[in-house]
């Protein structure tokens, strides 16, 4: 496949939540010059002519643009299946049904825990109760209903309550994935990672809840990388299927790419300058990792590099500096003992107890950019499936 199918518009970092397992970047200020209106929909249109069908809204959360009902009924009238990520926080009756007419065709919900005070506690703000009120309105207006949890430490033990609440809210599909140590996650990755105990009881319980529910609500759980032989097939390859603009109009082959992209010294690939197919095609940082010359030893030489193509860049920048070094979640990694060690400090009966994470600051009011008017190009909605894309 030469050409995405996927785009990931992260439209804001601004976000009523405080989660300490964010993707955002670190640098959140760096974010603030947000591409406007005009851009962000010059961005959907050469999507579209790119090839991409998938189109997922997130942050931080869309919904606190302004013009989120605008950028949906173009990405609609594009012909691109639209995902809304979302908190629920800000999904009035009015905004839902808004959204609605422009076309929208599915919403993701993130949920913290089954209990309020646990959720709440995650989130950073009272919120429990709100995410309820936001999927009896999705179920309402008739859209498929995804839940979204991400897993860890604080509410694994929860899972059971947490596949409970999805029945009961309706959910088509829910994801349990596991903590990706980027973003917020890395400093919080002591207080994140689940110990081995926790994991095999999640996964009897996910089972179990796999045959009760049967084909009424599907149910994806994704392993932490950590407790894992090899590596996950990152992305299916680095800006081999999909790809992500951030709110400043930065293109990444990846979410969690910024640190990496910083790494390399390499000029931004950003949506201001060039065009997507440029950006796809040409542009340096895409072009860094793609394919697998790049591979060093074991991965070069291993009969498993178009399986996982050599696992993720993202985590071998953040674990040893260097993105270009084999993923060290895989055990044939010459630096494999930096996981090893993690996974020994989880399951240490000696550990103290958790502490508080370090949460995700909350952002200020964004600066607002302009940009030129959109061309547009009509295509055929096709009804996907959306794809797990952060977690």
């Amino acid at each position: 496949m030469d050409r995405p199918y996927g785009l990931l518009a992260e439209l804001t970092y601004s976000c009523p939540l405080q989660c300490g397992y964010c993707s955002n970047p670190l640098q959140l200020d760096d974010y603030r010059d947000e591409l406007s209106t005009e851009e962000w929909q010059r961005v959907f249109a050469e999507a579209a002519d790119l090839g991409v069908l998938q189109l997922h809204l997130s942050g931080g959360e869309p919904l606190q643009r302004h013009d989120i009902v605008d950028l949906v009924q173009c990405a609609n009238q594009l012909g691109l299946y639209t995902n809304l990520i979302t908190s629920g926080l800000g999904l009035s009756t009015r905004r839902a049904e808004q959204l609605r007419n422009a076309g929208l065709d599915h919403v993701q919900l993130s949920i913290q825990a089954d209990e309020q005070s646990l959720s709440d506690q995650i989130a950073g703000t009272i919120s429990f109760e709100r995410k309820q009120v936001a999927a009896r309105l999705v179920k309402q207006l008739g859209w498929p209903l995804t839940l979204n949890v991400v897993l860890h430490r604080q509410n694994i033990d929860r899972i059971g309550g947490i596949l409970d609440m999805a029945q009961a809210m309706e959910a088509d599909r829910i994801e349990l994935a596991n903590t990706q140590y980027a973003g917020w996650a890395g400093p919080n990755q002591a207080e994140l990672l689940p110990s081995r105990d926790q994991l095999e009881r999640a996964e009897a319980v996910v089972r179990a809840a796999r045959e009760r529910f049967g084909d009424r609500m599907e149910i994806i759980y994704v392993m932490p990388d950590y407790y894992s032989k090899y590596p996950k097939p990152c992305m299916d390859g680095w800006a081999s299927r999909q790809f992500t603009v951030v709110p400043n109009g930065e293109a990444l082959p990846c979410p969690a790419a910024h640190e990496v992209a910083r790494g390399l010294d390499l000029p931004p690939a950003s949506v201001r300058e060039h065009s997507l197919q440029w950006i796809w095609e040409k542009a340096p940082l895409f072009q860094q990792y793609r394919g697998d010359a790049w591979m060093p030893d074991p991965c070069r030489s291993c009969d498993r590099k178009e399986i996982d193509f050599g696992g993720c860049r993202c985590q071998a920048f953040a674990l040893t500096g260097d993105a270009a070094r084999t993923d060290p979640v895989c055990h044939l990694s010459t630096d494999h003992g930096l996981i090893e060690a993690a996974v020994e400090a989880a399951n240490d009966p000696m550990r103290p107890q958790e502490s508080s994470l370090i949460p995700r600051p909350q952002m200020g009011r964004r600066k607002r950019a302009t940009g030129p008017t959109p061309g547009r190009t009509a295509k055929t909605p096709v009804p996907l499936s959306p794809t797990v894309l952060k977690g």
